[in-house]
């Protein structure tokens, strides 16, 4: 029987309620100096304002090695009532230290996930429902590769879907030749994040025809094209026959981004985003993206 694992155990998927499907809470990076989100009270006080706005739910894809603070989630969970999903995984190389990229070699990468994903992330006792990894610019590294392969495994192992961040939104079938083709896992275990980025009908229909989800997520900073682009393409998508492939998220990385520090952050979502989207596809269809659709894309008949 398919759950979505949440930080305060497994639920069935239509339980989860209106869910921001790609998010963050807490993430630290060498790339981004000063601007972690390691903040307990700010994350309260964001979802708090999701919660105002109607959000019931949000899936954090911080993964391993990158301050997702696991053993704070609980209790921000039940503090805000929004329900929350965790994430193990491994990002971008240039998002680590190489010693411990080393020492994740020498460990066994796909056994981390599998541990994280059925006994729990450290000794927090919080098990992670998904895991993430990343693309590269038009291009999958050896990084990449490894990362993905030992997702494969951990998917095999649990039944665990695979969430990617592509790279400015480019790779994505590369991604799914090596994931769906190269190592077996079913197109509807994989999701693909900031596909929007790189707005290429043909790539988009192509991907969704896998079978995979295709997850838009921002608002966009001002070099992208998710915003202005995203109501059409969505659109198109829908009207090719792949309305149920789509699931929306806010996908915020900085601290400046929080809606609490003055930026958009998680309610925008639903204050921006979504009528926006219910003007072009009508209001039934964005509360299925926003409510049906995640609880299919991460629940999960869990081994």
């Amino acid at each position: 029987m398919s759950r979505v694992r949440t930080v305060l155990g497994d639920l069935p998927p239509e339980e989860l309620g209106v869910c921001d499907a790609h998010d963050h809470l807490f993430l630290s990076s060498p790339r981004f100096p000063g601007q972690e989100l390691d903040d307990t009270v700010a994350a309260r006080a964001e979802l708090t304002a999701f919660r105002a706005v109607g959000g019931a739910a949000v899936v954090q894809w911080t993964p391993h090695g990158m301050g997702r603070r696991a053993a704070d989630l609980p209790e921000l969970s039940r503090a805000t009532g929004v329900r929350l999903v965790c994430a193990t995984g491994l990002h971008q190389a240039a998002h680590y230290d190489p010693e411990l990229l080393d020492q994740l070699r020498g460990a066994g990468l796909a056994e981390l996930f599998v541990a994280e994903l059925t006994e729990g992330i450290g000794t927090t006792g919080v098990r992670a429902g998904l895991i993430k990894v990343a693309g590269g610019f038009h291009a999958l590294d050896a990084h990449t590769r490894w990362t993905m392969k030992a997702a494969a495994e951990a998917h095999h192992a649990t039944g665990a879907p695979i969430a990617v961040h592509l790279e400015l939104g480019t790779g994505a079938l590369d991604v799914l030749d090596l994931l769906c083709g190269e190592s077996g896992v079913p197109g509807d275990r994989v999701i693909l994040g900031h596909l929007n980025r790189s707005p290429d009908p043909v790539v988009q229909r192509e991907a969704a025809a896998s079978g995979c989800w295709l997850a838009f997520d921002g608002p966009s900073r001002a070099h992208h094209a998710t915003d202005w682009r995203m109501p059409e393409a969505v659109r198109a998508l829908a009207e090719a026959g792949f309305a149920d492939r789509l699931l929306l998220g806010g996908d915020t990385v900085l601290a400046g981004a929080r809606s609490v520090d003055g930026g958009p952050g998680m309610p925008y979502l639903l204050r921006r985003t979504r009528p926006r989207l219910e003007a072009e596809l009508g209001a039934e269809l964005v509360d299925r993206i926003l409510t049906e659709h995640p609880g299919r894309a991460f629940g999960v008949d869990w081994r």
